[in-house]
């Protein structure tokens, strides 16, 4: 889909402006310019479809000098945290295209390989940019090649482990790589002015680094006074830069400085290409730049549904109770009667809606940042001294802790509750935000029980059967709202490894795990099959297995999980197991990774919509 938003008349230098080469024929005094126009035209191409929104008014001076300076896509710009690349889509050619993003068939929400050249490695997740920019590097490097390589991440992205690992690595290696820090907390901004500018541009000179490497050698014979001079250098930055720890990693540290000052960011920019090494520069920007509202609440603009720039101020939409509704609710209900119950969550407090259990019970809230494997671990110490920690967690993001999982909370069987949240297909945020594989992934663990609810009311049950087991334990539900059905406040458990049958009928029977129980209801009425809601993934019911493979010809398993090692394989393992033959139909996600699109085109697509399950039940 393209439109024809970005005509000469409104924006008359951006419509010059399709690839980065159209852009570094401009005089530096024109980026002003430029800018000005990107963020108008971010504002309002991005308020006709929705989508990230402030991260991106905050990039777009230190986009648009990035391209200027860099001779992309030669040189590499790897950014972290995708959502804050919609200004660099704008200037690769994309610009037209920007109103399709998220959508069916539309634009890549985050940067694709598959997408441009441009977009030289694939970002959904937080916190590889530095690993992948410095592999580039030692790749570049062993050719020879000279090219420049830069990682963008945001200050979000620099809490998990494997950021500091690479910072790490880099040093060691002593490759071309440059780190920009994009420091988007307004804590620090009282550090941004002429200082802390002029202090940068010093620091990232020739002359600067000429005379620390001159100086270097000159003491190096004179140990005593070499050590002296270090220690002032570092207690001297030390006191007005918050560079100390880059520096003692290896990097050459820089800034902070203005990340919408166009001439400070050419000038520094321009003098870190001259340097050698690693080199890491610290840049403060304002979320939602240029938009108020969105500079004054950055998390409520995060993303935004379609909307009137004009307003200043987000539609108020009525929408049903969801999942991630159903849990927050519950948490702070359980935690009411057990103080020894604490919340957990990798910075999702308010995509799992811990928004409520923050604000009432701040002593037992938890927020680790982005860190998923030290969530998973804190919560396995948590239980080791009798607290009952519930970890709230996306499906695609428990990925990242998954040896902890194993080996630090099942293998010691410890009483943790994850509440695993986006299982199945999750729309616009596309393969790395679908809940694909926890069902296959987490089934093959020992000690785990796994629970999938077919609505609201059996989510909240199934919550309080795994808070109440003494074990690991998950719950695995769905983004967004479910079937409108009142989940009550009532903190009742049901019979571990119990399915339910929901109707009975001939020949066939199809058992769900999950959600999709309700299109798999209008199945089973058109043809007259049985129906079972399965609950337990593991264990598994059975009893009502061997049951229904006695009276029925065939069964059908659905699930909104990889169908390679998911709950429908577990159904074929254990009648395998007992020598029972007969067909067993398994239907779920194919073994591809599924794009991003509206959640009812992506169903239709993969065959899990009403017709597809008939169709495939037929055939």
């Amino acid at each position: 889909m393209k439109s024809n938003l970005c005509n000469p008349e409104k924006y008359p230098n951006l419509a010059k402006i399709n690839w980065p080469a159209d852009l570094r024929q401009l005089d530096k005094s024109e980026l002003e310019a430029v800018c000005s126009e990107l963020r108008a035209f971010l504002i309002e191409s991005t308020s006709q479809c929705g989508g990230h929104f402030a991260a991106g008014l905050g990039t777009v001076e230190l986009t648009v000098v990035l391209h200027y300076l860099f001779n992309t896509p030669t040189d590499k710009i790897v950014w972290d945290v995708g959502h804050q690349a919609y200004p660099h889509k704008v200037l690769t050619g994309r610009k037209e295209e920007l109103v399709s993003i998220r959508q069916t068939d539309g634009l890549h929400p985050f940067p694709s390989r598959f997408e441009s050249e441009y977009d030289c490695f694939g970002v959904g997740h937080s916190s590889t940019s530095i690993s992948a920019a410095l592999g580039m590097a030692v790749a570049a490097k062993a050719r020879g090649d000279e090219r420049r390589f830069v990682a963008v991440i945001g200050d979000g992205a620099m809490t998990a482990g494997m950021a500091f690992e690479a910072l790490n690595h880099a040093a060691d290696l002593d490759a071309n790589l440059t780190v920009i820090l994009n420091d988007n907390d307004m804590s620090i901004s009282e550090n941004v002015g002429g200082l802390n500018n002029y202090l940068a541009k010093v620091l990232s000179g020739k002359f600067y680094s000429s005379v620390k490497e001159g100086g270097k050698k000159v003491l190096q014979n004179m140990p005593t006074i070499s050590e002296w001079a270090h220690r002032v250098e570092e207690h001297m930055k030390g006191m007005v830069l918050p560079g100390t720890l880059f520096e003692e990693l290896g990097f050459n540290y820089i800034g902070p400085i203005d990340g919408h000052n166009i001439p400070t960011l050419l000038t520094t920019i321009e003098n870190i290409k001259a340097l050698k090494g690693p080199q890491l520069l610290h840049v403060v920007t304002r979320k939602g730049k240029g938009f108020e509202p969105a500079e004054k609440d950055p998390i409520k603009y995060h993303a935004v549904p379609v909307f009137n720039p004009q307003d200043k101020e987000l539609p108020i939409v009525k929408k049903k109770l969801t999942y991630s509704n159903i849990f927050g609710k519950w948490l702070c209900d359980m935690a009411s009667k057990d103080e020894h119950l604490m919340g957990i969550t990798p910075a999702m407090r308010e995509g799992s809606d811990l928004i409520a259990f923050s604000r009432q019970f701040p002593e037992r809230y938890f927020d680790v940042g982005i860190a998923e494997q030290h969530a998973v671990t804190l919560a396995a110490g948590m239980a080791c001294e009798g607290a009952k920690p519930v970890c709230a967690i996306y499906g695609s993001f428990l990925q990242r802790g998954y040896d902890q999982l194993i080996h630090d909370v099942a293998l010691q069987n410890l009483d943790v509750l994850f509440a695993i949240d986006r299982g199945g297909l999750v729309g616009g945020d596309g393969a790395t935000h679908h809940g694909s594989f926890d069902l296959s992934y987490l089934r093959c663990i020992p000690n785990m029980v796994i629970m999938t609810p077919s609505d609201e009311k059996e989510c909240r049950l199934m919550l309080s059967t795994g808070y109440e087991y003494e074990g690991p334990a998950a719950v695995r539900y769905p983004r967004g709202a479910g079937t409108g059905i009142d989940a009550g406040e009532s903190l009742d458990t049901i019979e571990i490894g119990r399915g339910i049958v929901r109707r009975s009928g001939e020949k066939v029977a199809i058992l769900v795990f999950g959600s999709l129980l309700q299109t798999a209801a209008l199945v089973a009425d058109e043809i007259n099959a049985t129906l079972v809601d399965m609950r337990f993934v593991k264990p598994l019911d059975e009893d009502l297995i061997l049951t229904l493979a006695e009276s029925h010809e065939k069964l059908v398993t659905i699930e909104e999980n990889a169908i390679a090692g998911g709950a429908g394989s577990s159904v074929a393992e254990f009648l395998s197991s007992k020598k029972v033959a007969m067909p067993v139909f398994h239907l779920g996600l194919p073994d591809r990774f599924v794009e991003h699109g509206d959640p009812s085109d992506l169903l239709s697509r993969c065959g899990l919509d009403k017709a597809g399950i008939l169709a495939s039940i037929n055939k």
